[in-house]
């Protein structure tokens, strides 16, 4: 099969299911599967999807074809599935298509496709204070990537990991953080170092308790992906905490559908500023992606501003807004152990919020490392590692 005609990807397509027939309509070309699924595909679509070298560019696998150069009443002088087995279509204007069976399937916008492949898509794995949690080692992630794509699932899936045996020499966390990609910078730096310090830019430089919360919400984009490593911790205190933050929000989203909405709806401001620099987002607490699910949650009580919304929404925002912080304070949803030096957590920073027990410097030492790594690039090398 001359694959670069038949589809331009890199991934592979399995064929689930053979072309059996094929049959032209007035603005559209039927397709009939072995296991007798039935698929129109609009001529516009297939003409836009053309994987041919004229269309896109083989050495990317990006297109180059734009759909305007192209008739919009464009229709098929012929088609059919050829003797490789994928569908076969010629254009009134000459050109020539083909579409691998196996990708036109993964691509099927029939109502039962689309169905299968949303049920398909990877589900969060909701957790409270019974979560066992997925613990892997540093040395077998460094040098094995069937371990490491296992723990990049249970990163993306369960959204907390912890990761032991982890060198306690500063910078240590560099390497495991790059495994996956590269490391976003902030203000903070490459690396930041959590310690308590007299000149604190941050809550998290100092001695006592930090609530619930997620890392830079006064950005745009929050960070993906934290890690946290700890070097040093002979401190009296400072046990970590965390909390699925999906899961209260699915929780808020049964027991109090009006909070729920509030928290959806009403957009909140963060702000982080210090003596260099002066950051602010404005964007509800719950962001939900394009079917309706939970796919972000915005929160550090320490760095909001005031709250600036109507007169008749007010007191629904602070309903909403307690009600949620009191959630994240129940036993039912918290998880909390302590850090040992050589460990290390690696959690969603958009989904799991995570909190720290005031600690007591006068009893010992307490260093970790920190870094971030947007989830974009953890989706990305999951999907490398599984072709």
């Amino acid at each position: 099969m001359n694959t670069a005609a038949a589809f331009a990807d890199f991934r592979t397509y399995p064929l689930i299911s053979a072309l059996t027939a094929v049959h032209t309509l007035a603005d559209r070309i039927q397709v009939k599967w072995a296991d007798d699924r039935v698929s129109p595909f609009h001529h516009q679509w297939l003409r836009d999807n053309c994987p041919c070298p004229m269309c896109v560019y083989t050495v990317t696998r990006e297109q180059v074809l734009e759909i305007v150069d192209v008739a919009e009443n464009l229709k098929p002088s012929d088609v059919s599935v050829d003797a490789e087995g994928c569908l076969r279509v010629d254009w009134q204007d000459g050109h020539l298509s083909r579409f691998d069976p196996g990708w036109l399937r993964a691509h099927a916008y029939d109502d039962e496709s689309r169905a299968e492949r949303r049920a398909s898509k990877p589900k969060s794995l909701l957790w409270n204070s019974n979560l066992t949690l997925p613990v892997f080692d540093y040395q077998v992630l460094m040098n094995d990537n069937d371990a490491l794509l296992q723990w990049l699932l249970a990163v993306r899936d369960t959204g907390l990991t912890q990761v032991r045996g982890v060198p306690t020499e500063p910078g240590s966390l560099k390497l495991i953080a790059q495994r996956i990609s590269f490391i976003r910078e902030s203000n903070f730096g490459v690396l930041f170092n959590v310690q308590s310090k007299a000149d604190a830019d941050s809550n998290a430089y100092t001695a006592f308790n930090l609530p619930l919360h997620s890392d830079l919400p006064t950005r745009e984009l929050q960070p993906g992906l934290q890690f946290l490593h700890c070097l040093v911790n002979d401190a009296e205190g400072g046990e970590s905490i965390f909390v699925d933050g999906f899961a209260i929000a699915e929780a808020l989203r049964d027991e109090d559908p009006e909070a729920f909405k509030s928290l959806c709806e009403i957009p909140v401001e963060f702000r982080n500023k210090d003596r260099h620099s002066d950051y602010r987002c404005l964007a509800p607490i719950i962001a939900l992606d394009a079917f309706g699910q939970v796919s972000e949650i915005r929160m550090a009580n320490f760095l909001r501003g005031p709250f600036d919304t109507s007169v008749e929404q007010m007191p629904a925002l602070y309903h909403a807004y307690r009600r949620f912080i009191a959630m994240t304070r129940e036993a039912r949803f918290r998880v909390m152990t302590r850090l040992n030096p050589g460990e290390m957590w690696c959690f969603d920073n958009r989904r799991t919020l995570h909190a720290r027990n005031a600690f007591d410097p006068a009893t010992g030492a307490r260093h970790f490392q920190g870094c971030y790594v947007d989830r974009d690039e953890l989706l990305s090398r999951i999907l490398v590692l599984q072709r």
